[in-house]
Formats: C-alpha cells, structure tokens, sequence
C-alpha cells in the first residue's frame, strides 16, 4: 500500500490530484478536510503492465463533464471520466496488434476543450505527434450511454519535421498555437486551425571559445495563456531559454540550471515566473523577465523530476519524477508541504481544480466527541455514589457506637471530673 514520508510537513489545502506511472496505473490523491491534511491515495485505475505506461496525460478540466486523455506505450490512446476513471473510448493507430517501434511512441497529446458536451453524445478533439514527427488532429465522438457506439475521424495530419527526433510539444491556453521540439528539432510554432507552420527558432551563435551546442530540446511551456508569442523552453545542455516570435527567431534570454538536462518546465499564473525541474532532482523558480534566480525549492528530490503542476487556485505546485514520489510545495516559501510514496516511476501529475472538499471526517470525529461526552456525563449521573457507614441502632433505638469511641470518651470525661475535684480541694 502507498505510504505517506514520515518528515514534519504543514499539510496541503484541499485538493485533488491524478498519477501517472510507467506501469500504467492512474491513481488518485486528496487531501480532504481542513487546511494542512497529508494528501491520501483514494482510488487507483488498471493493473499494472508495463506495456500500458502512460507516455502523455491531458486533462480537461471543467466543472461539468471532464474529460482526461492518456497516451500509452502500446500504442492505444484512452479517453476516460477522471471522476471515477471510467473509459469512454480507446483508440490506436496500429494496424496490427503489436507494439509500436520506440522511435514512434508518442511523445505529445492535448486534448482540447472547445467542443461543448451535449447530452445524447460528446465530441473532443484530440491533438497527438509521435517521436517521428508525425503529428494528427482528430476527431472522437461518444455515447453517454455507452462506451461501444463511439467514432473517429481523422481531420487533419502533417509531419513536424523531416529528420530528428520530437521530444517536447505544449499547447497554448487559446488552443490555436502548438509548440515541437526535440533532438535535431529546432523549436519551431504551428497554428492549429490551418495545420501550418508559422515560426521557426534559430540555433544560438557560438560561444566566446567558438562550441557550438547541438540542438537538443527537452521540455516548453508557454508564460502566459492569453498570449502565444512568448515561451521558455529546456535544453538537454542544462539550459533554460525565453523566446519572443515577435522579435527575433534567437533566444531573448538564456541562462543554466544545475549540470544535467532540464526535464520539466511549468508557468505561474503571473506570467513572469517558470518553475524548472532537471534530472538530478532539482527544483527551483526563476524569472524569465531577467532570468534571476528566485530560489530553490528546499528539500532535494532524489530522482528526476518528469513533471511540474501548478495548482491553478492555490499557491501550490506538484513535482513527481523517478524516485517514485509526488511531492506538494508551497509557491511563496518554497517549502515542502507534503510527499506521498506510490512505489512506481511517475511520468506525470494532473490536478482537478474543480474538487470541492468534504469536512465528513472531521464532522464525523465531532460527532463521535459529542456522543462519548454525553455518555461520560451520564455514566456519572448513574455510578452509585459511597455511602457513608452508618451507625447500628441498639435495641432502645438509639445509634450505638463503636467500643474505642466510647472508651475515649470515658477517659475524657474522668479526667474532666479528676480537673474539677482538684480545684475545689484547692
């Protein structure tokens, strides 16, 4: 079973949060209640088999109807309800059943959130692109009622690149705008709604000892949802760069992080601070105005970190990586709030910003307070109390005392007769 770390932690706020690990199991985590509760593992999805490890996760999270999206390594792409993990649809690009090659893995997938559910049937577009660059948008639509009357098309396809391998893709907050990226991909912008390219960075000049660094990107994310022009992408040579489509196709600002590859980027809802997670565990904040280094997170992970989450009501952010360990910080303090164990490698953390709390333990425990109160006061009222020995009464019906009372008095009143003798005599 899952066990939490037993270090001096305050808690998290109420919140709900998705796993993902290498043995495809989805597991969910909340911490109920009040303010500053370990978070718990309640629920967990699948079984465990290595051939289903979840490569991608996207969540649609809205109050009615979420939708959650999950890429596998078999090559199947599973649509599910991220309440009670039920499937709606699962689809595959294979002919055949056998796995995918390694080099076709997919390596991105968004699930956008413009269609409306209707009531009858639901409809959601899903955005996917494997290692190779081959990249498809298509549609799925479902029965509410049941999982089997489902259909797909496949609307539009198109490759990123034409040799390298994509490592890294993100989607923007209209929807309208992706981002690829890899090893041998220069990090180059397409627009979603025409299926072109529009945007293409250049490779950074060489240094003053004249090395040029190999293209080589391994994570992205975009500062801001309203706008797509500005983003920071991760480079597997320890560096972080911002870059402006608006200004220049080179890097704006670019600055190091530890010694080994970034492996995780994550936005503030600010728009001007970045969260960065490497592969020896390190987790800190930045600046991307200036690239000023704001702080690290205290407490060091012990593996890599694979994904960063930002809570999007709470100043709280989510790590997890390959030390099997989901961890929840405090923005403000960079603090460690809490950590849970899952025993498997995690590949990725969502969080459910529409969880609502549920105080029913703490009623509960109030509850069972009252009760053994009441039942303490009554216990009281009800234990017989000690009487006090009473005196037997003699046969005139009199109270008879014991002999050494009546053996003292006897003396006491001699001895008050022998005092009364003598003064007279005198």
């Amino acid at each position: 079973m899952p066990r939490t770390t037993k270090v001096d932690c305050p808690g998290c706020p109420p919140l709900r949060a998705l796993m993902f690990d290498v043995l495809g199991l989805i597991k969910v985590i909340e911490a109920r209640g009040k303010e500053g509760e370990i978070p718990k593992v309640v629920e967990r999805w699948g079984e465990p088999d290595f051939s289903k490890s979840v490569l991608a996760a996207s969540l649609v999270d809205r109050k009615f109807d979420p939708l959650l999206a999950v890429a596998r390594k078999n090559g199947l792409i599973e649509v599910l309800n991220p309440l009670n993990g039920n499937l709606h649809v699962a689809i595959s690009d294979n002919t055949d059943t056998s796995p995918p090659p390694k080099d076709e893995a997919i390596v991105g997938m968004h699930l956008l959130s413009k269609d409306e559910s209707e009531l009858a049937s639901r409809r959601c577009t899903l955005l996917s692109c494997t290692t190779k660059g081959n990249a498809s948008m298509r549609t799925i639509e479902f029965s509410s009622s049941s999982s089997e009357d489902t259909s797909t098309n496949l609307a539009q396809t198109w490759k990123i690149c034409s040799s390298g391998d994509v490592m890294c893709s993100k989607v923007d907050g209209s929807e309208t705008h992706a981002l690829f990226g890899g090893k041998g991909v220069e990090v180059n912008m397409w627009n979603l709604e025409q299926c072109t390219k529009i945007w293409t960075a250049k490779a950074p000049k060489k240094n003053s000892l004249g090395i040029f660094t190999p293209t080589w990107f391994t994570s992205a994310t975009f500062l801001s949802k309203d706008d797509h022009r500005k983003f920071a992408a991760g480079t597997n040579s320890h560096q972080v760069r911002l870059y402006d489509i608006s200004a220049q196709k080179r890097p704006v600002i670019s600055f190091d992080f530890g010694e080994t590859p970034i492996k995780a980027l994550a936005e503030d809802v600010d728009g001007n601070t970045i969260f960065v997670g490497n592969a020896s565990g390190d987790l800190a904040s930045f600046d991307i105005r200036n690239g000023k280094l704001l702080g690290c997170f205290l407490g060091k992970c012990s593996g890599s970190i694979r994904s960063i989450a930002r809570h999007p009501e709470f100043s709280v952010i989510a790590s997890c990586g390959l030390d099997s360990y989901v961890r929840f910080w405090d923005i403000k303090t960079r603090q460690l709030l809490s950590a849970v164990f899952l025993k498997q490698h995690l590949t990725g953390v969502v969080f459910d910003s529409h969880f609502v709390e549920e105080d029913v333990t703490h009623s509960a425990v109030e509850i069972q307070q009252e009760t053994e109160v009441t039942q303490t006061v009554n216990e009281e009222e009800h234990v017989p109390q000690k009487r006090k020995k009473a005196f037997k009464e003699d046969g005139e019906g009199g109270k008879r005392k014991g002999s050494k009372t009546i053996d003292k008095e006897n003396k006491k009143s001699r001895r008050k007769s022998h005092r009364e003798i003598e003064s007279k005599q005198r």
